[in-house]
């Protein structure tokens, strides 16, 4: 069986709220995807180390930032595999098409992924995206600008 999940980060991959004002955004995401009704969980999770929050099988393509080439997704899969159990100390890579230096938040990813130390996920919501309005009041209630992933699984 396959879920989808719709994820909550913010923008700044070390960046984390405490958890008061955790439990308030989720309260916000729980009245805007109405999951008590339709059977979607909430989770929050806080990590040590930065992770990766992908889109699984939603992935159509990752970009290079600097000369626009395409990346070959299973360099892209190993990398994240080499880092699936202690997360990432860094984001700094050199790609493999034009061997530049950025980093994996930096990449252009055809569905969105991101890197977070903090996520609020909604397993199996009755709603594709978040519109921007309901962006905006969930990074205003959260006190940080945020970014949506959503992902097959």
């Amino acid at each position: 069986m396959s879920d989808d999940v719709l994820s909550i980060i913010p923008s700044d991959p070390q960046w984390q709220p405490d958890r008061d004002t955790a439990a308030r955004v989720v309260a916000l995401v729980e009245d805007l995807t109405a999951s008590a009704a339709d059977g979607a969980e909430v989770e929050m999770t806080w990590h040590d180390v930065v992770v990766v929050v992908d889109c699984g099988t939603n992935l159509e393509r990752i970009g290079c930032p600097l000369c626009q080439g395409t990346l070959d997704r299973q360099w892209w899969g190993d990398l994240l595999e080499d880092h699936c159990d202690d997360g990432f100390t860094t984001l700094a890579i050199d790609v493999p098409c034009c061997g530049g230096a950025t980093t994996l938040d930096a990449l252009d990813y055809d569905w969105p992924c991101g890197f977070a130390r903090f996520e609020i996920a909604i397993w199996n919501p009755e709603r594709p995206w978040f519109s921007d309005d309901e962006l905006a009041a969930l990074a205003d209630r959260l006190g940080h600008p945020v970014r949506q992933i959503r992902a097959h699984i």
